[in-house]
Formats: C-alpha cells, sequence, structure tokens
C-alpha cells in the first residue's frame, strides 16, 4: 500500500478538501500512474453532490487523469516506466461478456468498475485522480501520443471519448450535417473532432455569446437555440444531433431538427427525467439515443485520431486548492472551456 495526497469530498455536497488515501501495492499487471494531470468533468459535480444517485465517501473525483507510469508489475506487457499514459471513466469490467469480447467494456452486463465512486473486485471503493498518484490494472490504460501534450490529453480521457465515440458510431463525415448541443467541456471537443472527421457542424448554443469561440473550433454556423426562428429554419436539417447539455431540453423540438433517420445521441446526463411526445420520433423514423464513454481500444483510436489532427482541448489550468471554486465556475458555465488540476500542487 502507498499514501497518496488527494482532495476528496468528505460527503455529498460538502466542500472538497486536502486529505490522504491509500492506494494498493502494483500487482503483477498493474502500472502505478505519476499523475501530471486532472480534468474536473460535470460528471464529477453531479456525483460529489449525489446528483445520479446514492455516492460512496469519502469520494475522490476525477477520470481525466493524465500522467507518467512510475512502475509497472512483473506480468505487464503493454507500458514500461517512463510511458506516457492516461485513465478514463474505467479501470475495470468483467472481460468475459459478450460486450467486453466485443471491446464495449463500458457496457459490461456485468458493470464496469468506475475510476471513482465505485467497488473495485478487490471490495475497496475506487479513487479517482484528483491525487498524486494511481495503480490500474494495464488493460485500463491508455498510451498517450507524444503529439498531445499532457495537460490538454487530460480532458480527452471524458470529454474526447463522449464526444468521438458517437460521432463515429452514427457515421460523422464527409457530406453530414451534424449539430452539437451545448459548448462547454464536451460541446467544444465535439465540434473539433467533428470537424476534423469532415463533417459539417452547427452549433445550437442557448445564446450567441460563444459564436466566434464556436466558429474558431471548427464549427460552420452557430445558432441560438433561445431563438423560436431558429428551429423554424433548421427544421429537418441533421443527419445527427450530438447533444452534451445535462439540464433538461426540448427534445421534442431537437427531433424536429433532424433528416428521416436521422439520430439525437445524447452524451449529457440531465438529473431530472425527460417527457416526450413520442410523435417526435415516429415522424421521420427517427432515433433518440444515447452513449457513454468508449471502450479501451476506441479510447486509444480517439487518442490517435486528436494527435494526428492536432486537437487537444482548450483548458484552464488551476491548483489543486482551487477546485471547489472550479466547480462553481462549471455550474456558472465559466469556463473555456475544461478545467484541468495541476496535482503538483495538491
Amino acid at each position: 500500500m502507498t499514501t497518496v495526497a488527494a482532495y476528496a469530498a468528505p460527503a455529498a455536497k460538502a466542500p472538497l478538501e486536502r486529505t490522504t488515501i491509500e492506494r494498493r501495492a502494483v500487482g503483477e499487471y498493474d502500472v502505478l500512474i505519476d499523475i501530471k494531470f486532472a480534468g474536473i468533468c460535470h460528471s464529477d459535480i453531479h456525483q460529489a453532490r449525489e446528483g445520479w444517485g446514492e455516492a460512496i465517501f469519502p469520494m475522490v473525483p476525477g477520470h481525466e487523469i493524465a500522467g507518467v507510469v512510475a512502475e509497472a508489475g512483473p506480468g505487464v506487457t503493454r507500458f514500461q516506466v517512463g510511458d506516457r499514459v492516461g485513465v478514463g471513466c474505467m479501470v475495470d469490467s468483467c472481460r468475459e461478456c459478450e460486450n467486453c469480447l466485443r471491446g464495449d467494456e463500458q457496457y459490461c452486463l456485468n458493470g464496469m468498475v468506475g475510476t471513482y465512486n465505485a467497488v473495485g473486485k478487490d471490495g475497496e471503493p475506487t479513487y479517482g485522480g484528483y491525487s498524486e498518484k494511481i495503480v490500474v490494472d494495464e488493460n485500463y490504460v491508455i498510451r498517450i501520443p507524444d503529439g498531445l501534450s499532457l495537460d490538454v490529453a487530460a480532458p480527452l480521457l471524458c470529454a474526447g471519448i463522449t464526444t468521438y465515440s458517437p460521432l463515429s458510431h452514427w457515421n460523422a463525415g464527409p457530406g453530414k450535417k451534424v449539430a452539437i448541443v451545448g459548448l462547454g467541456g464536451l460541446g467544444h471537443m465535439a465540434v473539433k473532432i467533428a470537424h476534423a472527421m469532415g463533417a459539417e457542424v452547427t452549433v445550437l448554443s442557448q445564446s450567441l455569446r460563444k459564436k466566434d469561440d464556436g466558429l474558431k473550433l471548427g464549427a460552420d454556423h452557430y445558432y441560438a437555440t433561445s431563438d423560436p426562428k431558429t428551429f423554424e429554419e433548421l427544421a429537418g436539417t441533421f443527419d445527427l444531433i450530438v447533444s452534451t447539455v445535462s439540464a433538461p431540453m426540448d427534445f421534442g423540438a431537437l427531433l424536429s431538427l433532424l433528416k428521416v433517420d436521422g439520430a439525437l445521441v445524447n452524451v449529457g446526463a440531465p438529473e431530472e427525467p425527460i417527457a416526450l411526445n413520442l410523435f417526435s420520433v415516429i415522424g421521420g423514423r427517427r432515433t433518440l439515443a444515447g452513449s457513454m464513454i468508449g471502450g479501451v481500444r476506441e479510447t486509444q483510436e480517439m487518442l490517435d485520431f486528436c494527435a494526428e489532427h492536432g486537437i487537444g482541448a482548450e483548458i484552464e489550468l488551476i491548483g489543486a486548492a482551487e477546485v471547489n471554486e472550479a466547480y462553481e465556475r462549471v455550474l456558472a458555465s465559466d469556463v473555456r472551456y475544461r478545467f484541468v488540476i495541476d496535482t503538483a500542487t495538491i
């Protein structure tokens, strides 16, 4: 066991505070990672405040982890000391079900093990990236290509893969019209990735406040959803809409913007249930879908794609002591576009 410093929420809705946690000894197939940077995801806030249901405390959030391998177990074949690596939203799964065998470990039929706020196979709670070090089975560690700086790569381990996966699955690319709802931590990555895939990209945001940013990031068009004319003008326009917003939306209005056979895919996860008139999907053979992160293989594919296209997150680097203020600023949409903790400050 190794004792490391971390920032943890001691109870639901309580401010995060500096503490120490125990990391397990490095096993045969484990790597010990010196964490260099940890992104702050909106889902960290949902879980630390029990917005998605009962949680495990004390909680060390953080599933956008970038660092360097400090030690490798004797059976490790994929990594060696000094390698630049990342850890995303999961650190284990059953490895035997049809989804795991297919490379969709995030949909493990026996339940994937989250990087934090979960219980590992050893029966101990998992603690995330707001910490100095982490021990992870090599099969759930991703190689960060040399072309990506670790600070801007960290958010790719959640925000990057969460948007890359549906864009890839629903075939965003040349000749496809793709809309991204929301230009925040997830949305700005979706715009960059969809643009690099060759799609015609439209941002649908509540206001035009971030329009200049959206166009710089790669959007071709930018519309305000607060303007009723937007829904008249864009009716039946899009092949794919990816909603990154974690607040309740008018899904009927968004579905009306799809072409026949178009898909509205949710990667934002509102805490409240939604109401939906099913004629919104029946009229137009439209699909209302969801998508959750990506498997290990696809996450590696995403990082390689981002390195090839020079894509990193737009970040604001902060010290660990600023994490509570950062949470409030995320909730106020006051970040462009992802907070990243410099873990040397923990």
